[in-house]
């Protein structure tokens, strides 16, 4: 038996009741979050959900959207994450998101970097996340993935 197999797993009803607005639960392992995000992750998200808003208000390929910041998805009973932006159609719950998000967007710290290029990317591959955008605040740049092109690009 691996150490691994030795810890406790969780699920959904005990991520209700954990302390704090940072965490994240992924195949029943609890996962601390940054704290706080600095102002200039605030600042890019804020920028970045009003030309998403703005733009996508122009299209209007979806007119029961959701422009979120920091909102759980509830992928399934031992999996919920919290990405910095999602846009999502027709997603009706209140509590979190049940739908797969057509865009998520993450803006990277030095201590989420890892988990985002890697375990969340494969997650929100195998979810048809249309788009998955990684921006790294430190570069003022950023990596945008199309669900299409995540395999030739990973």
């Amino acid at each position: 038996m691996s150490n691994i197999e030795l810890l406790p797993r969780y699920d959904y009803s005990d991520y209700t009741l954990w302390e704090g607005d940072y965490w994240e639960l992924i195949e029943e392992m609890p996962i601390a979050m940054a704290p706080a995000p600095m102002r200039i992750h605030q600042n890019i998200a804020t920028e970045i959900i009003f030309a998403l808003k703005s733009s996508l208000e122009e299209k209007n390929e979806c007119p029961e959207s959701i422009i979120s910041f920091e909102n759980d998805w509830k992928l399934s009973n031992d999996t919920v994450l919290r990405p910095d932006i999602v846009f999502v159609c027709n997603d009706d719950e209140e509590k979190y998101l049940t739908k797969a998000p057509k865009i998520i967007i993450e803006i990277l710290s030095p201590s989420t970097a890892k988990k985002d290029e890697t375990v969340k990317f494969n997650i929100y591959e195998d979810e048809k996340v249309d788009y998955y955008i990684l921006v790294y605040p430190d570069d003022l740049r950023a990596k945008v993935y199309r669900l299409k092109m995540i395999n030739a690009q990973k």
